[in-house]
């Protein structure tokens, strides 16, 4: 007599699996409510078209200015992005998921990859619109590539920090930017300083590896904090 086999047993959720999928749940979220594309992104436009509307029609210094103000609006208007309100989880969310086995760090983790989607379709947005305003001059632009992905990778895992040590507060999108915007201040750097060193004729690379090193740094912090922010929550 054969006993026929039953199905066979689920694999184990991995990690990466698990951010994934809170990834994914961030993104079906925001693609609901429209808070970061739909509401942050046109009041990053509107950032951007007055500071030409101030300066007035000096156009090679808009040129110039055009680069240092695109990132400076992505910096803090990408804050707000990593601080919506839809990435709030109640406390039956928190409870939910531990009980699922999710640590503290995949599901930083988790924020912080829908966060840097999230940014990613923000810059690309704003950069049009930039371009259309200020007519830089676009010399090199091909590093810009890498520069959009690291800047979007940094600020979305100091976001995603900032948002868990803020977290249950009640001034949390006050505070948040607080905490972000200095230690922020190397990526805006680096971004401006690539696109400059590549018009002017000098590699860009070290402002590059001033971009990723800020986000290693900022990873590493994000994973050695993430077992004492679980106490907190």
């Amino acid at each position: 007599m054969t006993v026929a086999a039953g199905p066979a047993p689920d694999a184990r959720v991995t990690p990466l699996t698990q951010c994934l999928l809170l990834a994914g749940k961030d993104l079906r979220l925001e693609r609901r409510t429209g808070e970061a594309l739909l509401v942050t992104a046109p009041f990053g436009a509107v950032a951007l078209l007055l500071v030409p509307l101030s300066v007035g029609v000096d156009t090679p210094l808009l040129r110039q200015l055009g680069p240092a103000m695109y990132w400076l609006v992505v910096l803090l208007f990408g804050v707000l992005v990593t601080l919506r309100t839809s990435a709030v989880d109640s406390a039956a969310q928190l409870a939910m998921l531990r009980l699922a086995g999710v640590s503290a760090r995949v599901r930083l983790a988790g924020r912080a990859l829908g966060n840097g989607l999230l940014l990613l379709g923000f810059e690309l947005l704003l950069a049009p619109v930039a371009v259309l305003l200020y007519n830089p001059d676009l010399t090199g632009w091909a590093w810009q590539v890498p520069v959009f992905v690291l800047v979007a990778a940094g600020l979305a895992v100091l976001g995603a920090l900032a948002d868990a040590l803020a977290a249950g507060l009640a001034g949390r999108t006050t505070l948040g930017p607080l905490l972000v915007a200095p230690v922020a201040v190397p990526l805006l750097l680096g971004a401006t300083g690539v696109l400059t060193a590549a018009r002017y004729g000098r590699p860009p690379w070290p402002w590059l590896v001033l971009v990723l090193t800020v986000d290693l740094v900022a990873a590493l912090l994000a994973a050695w904090c993430a077992r004492y922010l679980e106490e907190l929550t």
